[in-house]
């Protein structure tokens, strides 16, 4: 995803869709645009370390195999001297972090995080139970339709997906600010469909995009 910010238009847009699509149903749409679900550091150093022992054991066993000698303190003081620069270089480059870290473990952390934004931000307590979240990691290059009890028992999982594919498609164009536009019609229109306005309507959730 190439967009690293969403500018005061584009925050416009976006609770204007939030707007529009909540004026024909009784549910509850929430954006959230997260920079990164996680910093990755201690992933990263695990990696980093567990090279550092791979490439120490090749080493020794070329020293073996050519009959050089090296004390065991100093084989050692050097692991640690690498590991030691390698935990610097990480901690001082956040971006390679993120590189080092498996692509699994990046989508968990974002998933996890998506999970945190949609129950710290009240998403599940709608009186009907039609909370929807649509969440985007941008470092990990992630995002993830979250949906109450009330609507997802009532959208096929194959529907959410296609959400999806169409944001994450329009973030990495550098289309972000219409990628949530075209989630938020997309979400509104299923919500409108299974739970249309009513008279006594109660707007639950704020109607704005959430940077973190």
């Amino acid at each position: 995803m190439t967009t690293d910010s969403i500018s005061v238009e584009e925050h416009e847009r976006i609770a204007d869709a939030i707007r529009t699509a909540e004026a024909a149903t009784s549910g509850e749409i929430y954006c959230v645009l997260a920079r990164r679900s996680d910093g990755y550091f201690f992933s990263a150093a695990l990696i980093v370390t567990i090279a550092i022992i791979v490439i120490s054991l090749g080493v020794a066993f070329m020293i073996e195999a050519w009959w050089l000698t090296m004390r065991l303190p100093v084989f050692v003081g050097a692991q640690l001297l690498a590991l030691a620069a390698a935990l610097v270089l990480i901690y001082a480059l956040p971006g390679l972090r993120i590189r080092l870290a498996p692509r699994r473990w990046q989508y968990m952390r974002a998933h996890e995080n998506a999970l945190k934004q949609f129950y710290s931000r009240n998403v599940h307590l709608t009186t009907q139970r039609t909370g929807v979240l649509i969440f985007v990691s941008l470092a990990e290059r992630y995002a993830e339709v979250v949906a109450d009890a009330g609507i997802n028992s009532k959208v096929p999982q194959d529907i959410w997906d296609s959400i999806v594919a169409g944001l994450i498609d329009d973030a990495g164009n550098d289309r972000l600010a219409s990628g949530f536009v075209t989630a938020i019609a997309a979400v509104g229109a299923l919500l409108a469909e299974h739970f249309p306005i009513r008279a006594d309507d109660v707007n639950e959730l704020d109607d704005h995009l959430v940077e973190i």
